[in-house]
């Protein structure tokens, strides 16, 4: 891009962020907009399992860059809890909203950068919507999930999913002292890996207190005594 051109950048985070500070090398001269909805721009999201497990124990350490770390290094307009709501391709204008106002406006740009990201799946299990069900992508996520642990004083967890992040988690939550389940549809965890190598996961995991359920789906989850239930 040359001088006086506008880049704006949809999304932050590992994406997002690193297309922003790769495009100030390429041009020193050129405006960089980065618009995230969420309120932290760049954050370690792999270590936010070990936070909640206390491996990681400053909540801080997991703020990679901050918008005033990010416009001090490089020169980039950073407006976090904004989001973009509407792009006109003909006008090259992006239309965002400041979540907490509502207030809107319009960017206009000569490049964009679509760096949004994705969002959980959540499949449609009944009772996925009911109080203390988490998923971990965020900071939010992360302390939604820390003070749900800390307030009911929770004892037992369970964990859906025997990939990466469920793996992790599992791990963190035995950490913090409480009794872990984990359920996975296929008949082994970490799918991507043969056989036998997941079958020494398996035994790894149960050796560390974590029950392990394979080839078992969840159905539903329900109101149990005296906690909630998975079945």
């Amino acid at each position: 891009m040359g001088a006086g051109k506008r880049l704006v950048i949809i999304g932050g985070v590992a994406g997002g962020a690193s297309a922003a500070a790769r495009a100030r090398r390429l041009s020193e001269k050129s405006e960089i907009a980065l618009i995230e909805r969420g309120p932290h721009v760049s954050f370690a999201n792999c270590g936010l399992p070990y936070y909640l497990g206390g491996e990681i124990s400053e909540r801080d350490s997991l703020m990679v860059q901050t918008p005033c770390s990010l416009k001090a290094r490089f020169r980039l307009d950073v407006r976090v809890l904004t989001e973009a709501i509407h792009i006109d391709r003909a006008a090259r204008l992006v239309k965002i909203r400041d979540v907490p106002s509502g207030r809107e406006s319009t960017l206009s740009y000569d490049a964009l950068i679509l760096a949004t990201g994705a969002r959980p799946l959540l499949p449609p299990i009944p009772g996925i919507d009911r109080p203390g069900l988490f998923t971990l992508r965020n900071i939010p996520d992360m302390d939604a999930i820390d003070l749900w642990i800390r307030d009911r004083r929770a004892r037992r967890a369970v964990v859906v999913g025997g990939g990466y992040i469920g793996l992790e988690m599992a791990e963190q939550l035995r950490m913090r002292g409480l009794e872990v389940e984990l359920a996975e549809a296929m008949p082994q965890v970490m799918m991507p890996l043969d056989p036998e190598l997941a079958e020494l996961l398996r035994v790894e995991l149960q050796e560390n207190g974590v029950q392990v359920h394979l080839s078992d789906g969840v159905a539903a989850f329900e109101d149990a005594e005296p906690g909630d239930g998975v079945q």
